[in-house]
């Protein structure tokens, strides 16, 4: 393969931005090819310029980029010295482009066959009933469900991964000979996850066609990718085969990456979190853009700018330790490297799993139910209701992590707002130390708000943009009565952000001033600065990179075994599950299906969906074969939840009792629970 002329072919490529008072080089000197039928995986941290390098191949830069060298070559023919009315032929029919959030690039006043259907009369001669035709094709194609009514819906009628289907097709449209995919599947669930990066296996294995796929999730890397390219600071650091690479990451950089990833097995230790953040492209670098970051790093390092070196098994590494004659390496070229998170507590002993306390839960929560009504007509009449959770109960002690996972839009974050009365509940128990939140009047309520905070998933939108992290870590205590007065609350705060591992002078920043990791920080010190006992976390590492992650997950941690926290961890990132969390939920449509400590869960699921759901995950090895459960169709309507269990039009074990009644609870052990009947005493009578 790598003897023909590559399809794409990058060379020196270097994208500035004007940034007013200063010049960002987000892409500065980036080579790299990708051949006929493979896909070329670029990874790296958020901000190191994977899109922009995207975005530059179809040049489609904002008004403030600007290509100031290099070339890009489709098939011999440099794309940078085509006129745009050229460049418009090529986008679109030769290149397709898979944006990474479907719902700000889809059109929201066009329905999805209207959109595909667009793309097809500015690159093909179709019309009429053979356009309607070939329209219908690609939406089947991707294998949206109910294709004819879905194609005349709008995005906002569309799901997650529908709406990613439609991007799928548009990008289709006209058979390009390469797919660039940007973070496809960073939005979307496992089980979501799975049936896209299946579909454009299948679509790439159909049509031979080449793909560039940029992520930052190393196990959509392994199962997808047979080239890799690691990206930091603007320019490529690694270039591998997906063999090589996962069995031996060269770079420092791409090891720190493997660390900081999540599993069970590093549960007793802190995760490996690379210190610090990408550097600002702002500044002109001499050395290497790692140096700083790096813990095999030394003075050459921060003097002379790495040329590319052999790594062995066919890997290139921008390194000084594989130079010709270089006297740091250990084991045919793997650096010893020891940990360094930079977090509070990161010794050891801070991440032993925090026994049980107390003889009784902290939380308790018993058949909550959170109904939103459906109202029609002018005079606004109830029709229907949303039953958003619909009958949830569950246990959190303190000093332990419970888990809540399950697909978008079961209904986990309701439960959370639930639990704080952020939405009012419709029905149920909510006890908090003894106290039913649930039933409390406001003013009662109050006062018990500092017990149970919130951190929520995008710490950008829940931050206030006008106010300073003092400002926004004070109001809470002042509001709640925390601190005798305005300078012990400034004490205070001090004290707060370094427990979360920010200086004291950052207290004086506006949030847009932080990176995304440090705002989360932000976050959780604004939980912790009322002193609760119980915070839910609402997905507060999914729109982060692994580093940022393992820094954030190591601080959770640390906090807990200091302070004696309980967490409801909301999330469906299954490996920050098994590296967190004492006990696990698994919920399904408004109810929990099945309930265990992590370890029975997880090594051992017995409810249908929890088998479908672990099955799901990508794995990191490449030889390992997994075998997919394949969920047909979508999550119903929790306004017309379907009769009996709720999961049987997708269970493939479900028999006649699934469709007639919902399921009693079958106990395995103390703590493991499902909802299913195939656990029933007759259950193999009735399912024979």
């Amino acid at each position: 393969m790598s003897n023909a002329r590559p399809l794409l072919s990058v060379r020196n490529l270097r994208t500035w931005l004007d940034a007013g008072d200063a010049v960002v080089r987000a892409v500065d000197g980036v080579s790299f090819e990708v051949h006929r039928g493979e896909t070329f995986a670029l990874v790296g941290e958020s901000g190191c310029g994977k899109s922009m390098t995207a975005l530059s191949i179809m040049r489609l830069l904002p008004d403030a980029g600007g290509i100031v060298g290099g070339s890009v070559e489709l098939d011999g023919r440099d794309l940078l010295q085509l006129p745009e009315s050229a460049m418009r032929e090529v986008r679109g029919r030769r290149i397709g482009m898979i944006f990474q959030e479907p719902a700000l690039s889809l059109n929201p006043v066009m329905t999805a066959g209207a959109q595909i259907a667009e793309t097809l009369r500015r690159h093909t001669d179709l019309a009429g009933a053979a356009l309607e035709e070939r329209v219908q094709k690609l939406i089947e194609a991707v294998q949206i469900p109910d294709a004819a009514r879905r194609r005349d819906e709008y995005p906002f009628q569309l799901s997650g991964g529908m709406k990613q289907r439609v991007m799928i097709a548009m990008a289709l449209a006209c058979d390009p000979e390469l797919l660039i995919a940007d973070e496809p599947t960073t939005a979307v669930d496992v089980t979501i996850q799975a049936q896209v990066l299946d579909l454009l296996r299948q679509l790439q294995r159909d049509r031979r066609m080449s793909m560039m796929l940029i992520t930052h999730d190393l196990g959509v890397v392994a199962e997808m990718a047979h080239r890799v390219a690691v990206m930091y600071a603007g320019e490529i650091v690694e270039t591998a085969s997906r063999e090589a690479f996962f069995a031996r990451p060269a770079h420092p950089y791409s090891r720190r990456l493997f660390e900081s990833l999540p599993t069970g097995a590093k549960r007793g230790a802190p995760l490996a979190a690379i210190p610090g953040t990408v550097p600002s492209l702002t500044r002109v670098f001499t050395g290497c853009r790692f140096a700083d970051r790096c813990d095999s790093a030394w003075d050459l390092c921060h003097r002379v700018a790495p040329g590319w070196h052999g790594a062995g098994s066919g890997q290139m590494a921008r390194c000084h330790l594989y130079a010709p004659g270089a006297k740091f390496k250990d084991d045919g070229g793997r650096m010893k490297a020891e940990v360094t998170t930079g977090d509070v507590g990161s010794h050891p002993s801070s991440f032993i799993p925090h026994p049980s306390v107390a003889a009784t839960p902290l939380l308790a929560v018993r058949d909550l139910k959170v109904h939103f009504p459906v109202h029609k007509g002018l005079l606004r009449r109830v029709v229907a209701h949303v039953k958003a959770v619909d009958g949830v109960s569950l246990e959190i002690e303190a000093g332990r992590t419970l888990g809540l996972v399950g697909e978008s839009g079961c209904g986990k974050t309701t439960v959370g707002k639930g639990i704080l009365r952020l939405v009012e509940p419709t029905s149920g128990a909510v006890l908090f130390d003894g106290a039913d939140l649930a039933r409390l009047g406001r003013a009662e309520l109050r006062p018990r708000r500092k017990d149970v905070q919130i951190i929520f998933q995008d710490p950008y939108a829940s931050l206030n943009p006008r106010m300073r992290v003092m400002e926004a870590l004070e109001e809470g205590m002042a509001a709640l009565g925390i601190g005798a007065g305005r300078e012990e609350r400034q004490d205070r705060i001090d004290a707060l952000l370094g427990d979360v591992g920010l200086a004291r002078d950052l207290k004086f920043r506006y949030p847009h001033e932080f990176s995304g990791g440090q705002r989360q920080r932000v976050a959780i010190a604004r939980a912790l600065s009322v002193e609760p006992r119980l915070i839910i976390c609402d997905e507060p590492t999914s729109a982060l990179d692994v580093s940022v992650q393992a820094q954030i997950l190591n601080l959770l941690k640390a906090l807990q075994r200091k302070r004696g926290l309980a967490y409801l961890f909301i999330t469906h990132n299954i490996s920050v599950i098994e590296f967190l969390a004492h006990e696990v939920a698994v919920m399904y449509l408004g109810r929990i299906v099945e309930r265990g400590s992590v370890e029975e869960v997880l090594a051992g699921p017995k409810h249908p969906y929890t088998r479908a759901l672990l099955s799901a995950v990508p794995v990191m090895d490449p030889a390992t074969k997994r075998n997919v459960i394949r969920l047909q169709g979508e999550l119903p309507s929790p306004v017309s939840p379907p009769a009996g269990c709720h999961f049987h039009p997708r269970c493939p074990d479900a028999f006649a009792r699934c469709r007639e009644a919902y399921p009693d609870s079958a106990r395995f052990t103390v703590s493991h629970s499902t909802a299913c009947h195939l656990y029933a005493a007759d259950a193999v009578k009735q399912k024979a």
